[in-house]
């Protein structure tokens, strides 16, 4: 199931500073979160699609490098953002 508006709506609703914000550090962190998920979930079913998992360590990658711009600028925030994720670290 690729991202579509439907999937991201709940998720940038849920995770927005103010009223017109898609692309704050912590509605991207969300966001890559969700597509970090789905491709784990594919890859229990297809363990050799080496191609995708490379797309998948580029999405870990740029999550972590947001997480640690949030924590830099804001520590409070990312520890909110971390714990209603499930994000272990």
């Amino acid at each position: 199931m690729p991202a579509t508006s439907e999937t991201k709506s709940p998720i940038i609703e849920a995770f927005r500073a103010h009223e017109n914000d898609t692309g704050s550090p912590e509605v991207q962190v969300a966001l890559l979160t969700d597509r970090i998920r789905y491709l784990t979930e594919h890859f229990r079913t297809h363990a050799k699609d080496h191609h995708s998992r490379r797309g998948l360590l580029k999405l870990v990658g740029r999550r972590r490098r947001l997480l640690n711009y949030i924590r830099r600028k804001d520590f409070a925030r990312y520890q909110e953002v971390i714990s209603r994720l499930g994000i272990r670290r």
